[in-house]
């Protein structure tokens, strides 16, 4: 009998543990090029940022993926969202934005804000799949020389909210 790895097994979402550090930093570096992979001095202080929600996508005790956001409602940000290259277009990073999303609705978030390379043809194409509009363009975002795209996506308050604000 062969036995194949699949790269595809659905992974388990957690919260973030400082004992991730290391594994997310490699991470980063591998998803990113030099320049715009965080340092590890400013991947602890995103992840260490009052209001800071990191997520992370962990597979047989390896972690696949982690989204990083800051939260000050009714706006978050995303300040990031890696998928190790084995584990990409399995639905990681969808599962991860779903339920960070769900989470920060449920906190009272109602906007959030990103920024992704104009030339990242697959990340633009992702966060638009998955409802973020292209606000703006941010000139020499990335290494004083790469255009961003803002993205931005509003977010429905959870509907038990909802439900209270109908009847009333």
């Amino acid at each position: 009998m062969i036995l194949s790895y699949n790269p595809c097994m659905a992974p388990v979402l957690r919260p973030y543990e400082a004992r991730d550090f290391p594994a997310l930093y490699r991470l980063d570096q591998a998803c990113f090029p030099a320049g715009i992979a965080y340092t590890k001095t400013g991947l602890r202080y995103f992840l260490k940022l009052n209001g800071a929600q990191c997520l992370v996508a962990e597979e047989n005790e390896r972690i696949a993926g982690f989204l990083l956001a800051e939260e000050n409602a009714p706006l978050a940000h995303i300040i990031t969202l890696d998928v190790a290259a084995p584990h990409r277009r399995c639905g990681i990073g969808s599962e991860l934005l779903r339920q960070t999303e769900t989470n920060l609705a449920a906190r009272g978030v109602r906007s959030i804000l990103l920024e992704t390379a104009t030339t990242n043809e697959a990340a633009v194409a992702f966060w638009q799949r998955h409802g973020y509009r292209i606000e703006a363009v941010l000139k020499r975002y990335y290494l004083g020389r790469l255009d961003a795209y803002e993205m931005r996506k509003l977010l429905l308050a959870p509907a038990n909210e909802r439900q209270a604000k109908k009847e009333t």
